[in-house]
């Protein structure tokens, strides 16, 4: 018989294979051996019917030409494919690379940032910045337009002494120093961008009051001074020819866009016909409020979109209260959350620190903050996405509870040695047990009840996942295309934290906590879990892998460290494979 050419699915790769109708499970499992490096006892090939048993004839399959097989398994080094042949790269030791490759290894530590006299506000937020992908990616690309005094100082910069010249063009600085940082795992002294943060913003360069250094900054200010920077200097440009579009880059990644209802409250407006106004406004961050009643970072962003303020009223001649109401209009990818903290307290002439317990989500759903038309845009998609991993977490405990029973089978057998040991007359009985139990006792056939096999569920689940992503696929395409830069469920994951330590904004002590980055699994192509609960803790030039946990006793509740700023990150959408 001719051989049939199928196309098996392994973890979202396809591979074409001639199966020959000739030949058993087992022949089929060997050619999938040398095509994916999974060992032929610990592949599942799904196929109408169930799993494929070694001796299975092919022909008993009856498949088409062009049809697909789902295979799953891993090989057992944990690898995603085994090369068998030449590696396509050389082995390179650990001793024989330079510091900067070992820097680019996965798992290295990051650089941290030495601390130049009180600038802990300032190394926790450039951490925090350097947290979003694409940012780094566009200050590659930059290049300042000024003259060749300044593209010398630039090159420079690579030996960290441009900042000596006193360079004012802040994302050049920032692009030299993040350069810096990506080659090393040792503290670096964020010298050039310091000269020109205190060159562009003098606040940063106020003295203490006793006159021996500088005095310590708030790291919010720091933080959105530098995107005000950025937002003038790093722009994008779209599309080509008469139809290109030039946009900032923070406006498209950071920046947001409210929608505002401004209404008198007094009767007697009313009465005269005024009527409430509306307005949209940019907004790169999200105040939450700390009152009495704050306990939840919801409850702190819903009364910042609500304020009372007091202004003209042109119908009554005389100052007036109006409330103003604002509701999101536009989602960016990275959402700013800023905890206002501090106060302007007369008693100290200081800023002193609100220290109320507010706690905050992994994940944060925003849907309920956004204009009703937004809204009807969003919930269809979340609810969607909420689908598919409810699935996948279904399939994922299945597996689990599955490798559990197949371990626990294994040792069984090796404790008990099944079937060398059991005499003869115990084999006779356990069979006549076993035909009495297919038999009642009428002499009749009893029903038997048939159950689906662990592969057939899992084939199920995987169609029926596959299903949900290309609805979802569909949800996303009715939208539009829109720009990469927004949100499109309404779900953001935490991804940076910035905290303060202490009673004042003048004093105390900022560090930043960083979610390491996800890298990309060779066997799937999808970002690997592994490394979801772990974080870097920036403490200047210490670094510091922590837990997720550590990350929940930042809600504050004291002096000790309490989150300021966090920063959030549209989740990523599943997709079909």
């Amino acid at each position: 018989m001719a051989a049939i050419p199928i196309i098996v699915k392994h973890a979202g790769k396809r591979h074409e294979v001639e199966l020959d109708p000739t030949s058993n499970g087992e022949t089929l499992k060997y050619q999938l051996f040398s095509l994916t490096g999974v060992e032929p006892d610990r592949q599942k090939v799904l196929v109408k019917g169930g799993q494929l048993k070694d001796d299975t004839p092919l022909s008993s399959l009856n498949a088409k030409p062009g049809q697909m097989f789902m295979m799953m398994g891993t090989p057992s080094g944990g690898q995603g494919s085994a090369d068998l042949g030449r590696p396509k790269e050389a082995v390179k030791f650990l001793e024989d690379m330079t510091e900067a490759e070992v820097a680019r290894q996965e798992g290295a530590t990051p650089a941290g940032l030495q601390n130049l006299g009180n600038t802990c506000y300032l190394n926790s937020s450039l951490q925090t910045l350097r947290s979003v992908p694409e940012l780094q990616e566009e200050l590659m690309r930059y290049r300042p337009s000024g003259g060749a005094g300044q593209s010398s100082l630039s090159d420079l910069s690579s030996f960290g002494i441009g900042g000596l010249g006193g360079s004012r063009d802040l994302a050049a600085s920032l692009r030299d120093l993040f350069k810096q940082m990506s080659e090393t795992q040792e503290g670096i002294p964020p010298l050039m961008f310091l000269n020109a943060l205190r060159a562009v913003f003098p606040q940063f360069a106020q003295r203490d009051r006793n006159g021996q250094g500088y005095s310590q900054q708030d790291a919010e200010e720091a933080f959105s001074q530098i995107l005000n920077q950025l937002r003038t200097k790093l722009t994008i440009t779209e599309g080509e020819g008469e139809s290109a579009t030039t946009t900032s880059f923070v406006d498209k990644y950071l920046a947001g866009q409210f929608e505002s209802v401004t209404e008198c409250e007094d009767p007697a407006a009313k009465e005269l016909g005024e009527q409430p106004s509306q307005t949209s406004d940019v907004f790169y961050k999200l105040d939450c409020h700390i009152g009495k009643e704050t306990n939840h970072l919801q409850d702190g962003i819903l009364a910042g979109l609500e304020e009372q303020i007091e202004k003209n009223s042109p119908l009554l001649e005389r100052n007036s209260v109006y409330k103003k109401r604002s509701r999101i209009a536009r989602l960016p990818k990275y959402l700013t959350v800023h905890f206002v903290r501090f106060y302007w307290k007369r008693e100290t002439q200081k800023k002193a620190k609100i220290m109320r317990k507010v706690t905050f989500p992994a994940e944060l759903d925003v849907v309920e903050f956004c204009t009703d038309d937004l809204r009807k845009q969003l919930i269809p998609i979340r609810d969607k996405v909420r689908e598919i991993r409810k699935e996948e977490l279904e399939v994922e405990r299945s597996q689990k509870r599955q490798r559990v029973a197949e371990e626990r089978a294994e040792r069984q057998a090796k404790e008990t040695n099944l079937g060398e040991n059991v005499e003869p007359m115990q084999k006779k009985k356990a069979a006549e047990e076993n035909k009495s139990k297919v038999n009642d006792k009428d002499g009749d056939s009893q029903m038997e009840e048939t159950f689906k096999t662990d592969a057939e569920y899992e084939a199920e689940k995987a169609e029926s996942i596959l299903i949900a992503k290309r609805e979802l696929q569909e949800l996303v395409n009715q939208r539009g295309a829109g720009d990469s830069g927004t949100n499109q469920s309404g779900l953001y994951e935490l991804r940076a934290v910035i905290t303060h330590q202490g009673a004042s904004a003048d004093s105390g002590h900022y560090t930043a906590y960083v979610k390491k980055q996800e890298r990309d699994d060779p066997q799937t192509g999808s970002k690997r879990r592994e490394t979801d609960g772990k974080w870097w803790w920036f403490n200047d030039d210490t670094v510091t892998e922590v837990e997720a946990q550590k990350i929940e006793t930042l809600s504050g509740g004291g002096e000790s460290h309490s989150a300021l700023i966090c920063l959030y990150r549209a989740i990523e959408l599943p997709k079909p494979e």
